[in-house]
């Protein structure tokens, strides 16, 4: 009887077809190992590509030493990999790749194309000349009692052995493109610490009134800014746009929040947030524009620029009492308070928080009780708003676990 099992070996592996798994492949694909790319779905990247739909934001122009600041508690970690490859590094990869990038207004980077796709398919056809196999509809299921790793196909069970391996496999967010977070529970049957997963860069829940939420979910806020006050009793201000939706807020400026609110909610419940709706104006500077206003609040309201969305949240999160007091409505218009009460579910987030602990791994991004097996990506305990700094350490890691792999076979060929 024929059995369904297969075994393959390969000197070194890549387990994860995204943007951290092609870039360990490339370090070691450049260094002539022959690797092997294995990927659940039956096409690579396609996280990659749906983050490409608006606009492919490659990185960002930022300086270094903020641009290491949005990468909060694990900035130190992140920051070395960025020392290896950072936005520079990423400027001349898209330039010898034939990608030419712009800087936008906001200072993120993008492809001139814009799109994913073109890059992605230069990409790999560069790893296929470089001899790199890609093996799809591959899952990864564990490891064997003896060490080898265990995919699932549609043909049955594929056994691979390899000399070193690196995990790319992704956070728990976006499930249906392959980034489900299986992975965790294997590694931690293993004995390695992995943090639980959280959404990050989502929408948070806030219960707004049936009209409100009729008339204005899916529309935009722009030039606003929002405030958080954290544990330690600072401010966290930024100024950004958000985006009403059905169930409360989205968008990029809540997403830069997403970390200080989701710990508020799960420390007490919810979080209060406040919406500055005229952050070029003071607080002076408005009160002197209403006392002199002659028509109603409202219409003086809409001559400062508030007006559509702006005006219906405003509207709907005050009381007509508070609109006619002059002296307390400037205050408002500067810190709106709004309280959230949840987050949306943790598939629907851009990337998520927790994975697999930075302690388990050395410099190198080897598992240091699993020599030979390195981890890079979202796969790991670490956080960022979008802009670029996703896509930037996930790329970074990569490189770094690639090359970590590379020299070990070197070593252990020496």
């Amino acid at each position: 009887m024929q059995s369904d099992r297969t075994t393959r070996t390969y000197p070194a592996i890549v387990i994860g077809g995204g943007p951290a798994g092609l870039m360990a492949a490339e370090q070691l694909a450049e260094a002539g190992i022959a690797v092997a790319v294995f990927d659940a779905m039956p096409s690579l990247g396609r996280k990659f590509l749906r983050a490409g739909i608006g606009g492919l934001n490659i990185t960002h122009s930022e300086a270094s030493e903020p641009f290491q600041q949005r990468y909060a508690e694990r900035q130190a970690e992140i920051g070395k990999l960025l020392a290896t490859f950072g936005p520079g590094e990423m400027h001349e990869w898209c330039d010898a790749l034939g990608i030419e990038t712009f800087v936008g207004s906001s200072g993120r980077v993008f492809p001139n194309e814009m799109k994913a796709a073109p890059l992605l398919r230069k990409w790999l056809g560069r790893l296929r000349s470089k001899g790199v196999k890609f093996y799809t509809r591959h899952r990864w299921c564990g490891w064997e009692s003896n060490g080898s790793h265990r995919f699932e196909t549609a043909a049955g069970t594929v056994e691979v052995n390899a000399d070193a391996t690196v995990f790319a496999l992704g956070g728990a967010s976006w499930s249906a493109l392959g980034t489900d977070g299986r992975w965790a529970k294997p590694f931690a049957e293993r004995g390695l610490q992995c943090a639980p997963f959280k959404p990050s860069n989502g929408g948070f829940l806030h219960d707004w009134q049936e009209e409100f939420r009729r008339d204005h979910a899916g529309a935009p806020l722009k030039n606003i800014a929002l405030s958080i006050v954290l544990d330690n009793h600072s401010l966290w201000q930024q100024k950004g746009e958000l985006i009403i939706s059905d169930y409360g807020l989205e968008g990029s400026l809540i997403y830069a929040a997403s970390r200080h609110i989701r710990e508020a909610i799960d420390q007490r419940g919810s979080a209060r947030v406040c919406l500055d709706l005229q952050p070029e104006r003071s607080k002076s500077e408005l009160y002197d524009l209403l006392h002199k206003r002659k028509d109603s609040a409202t219409n003086h309201l809409r001559k400062l620029g508030i007006r559509d969305t702006k005006l219906a949240l405003f509207k709907t999160l005050t009381s007509k009492e508070q609109m006619q007091d002059i002296k307390k409505l400037p205050a408002l218009l500067k810190a709106l308070p709004l309280t959230l009460t949840g987050y949306s579910p943790i598939d629907n987030a851009i990337s998520t928080a927790g994975g697999l602990s930075f302690s388990e791994l050395d410099e190198h991004l080897m598992l240091k009780q699993q020599p030979g097996v390195f981890c890079a990506g979202e796969m790991l305990d670490w956080e960022a708003p979008t802009g670029g700094y996703l896509l930037t350490a996930c790329f970074a890691g990569g490189v770094v676990a690639g090359r970590g792999a590379r020299e070990y076979l070197r070593n252990s060929q020496a």
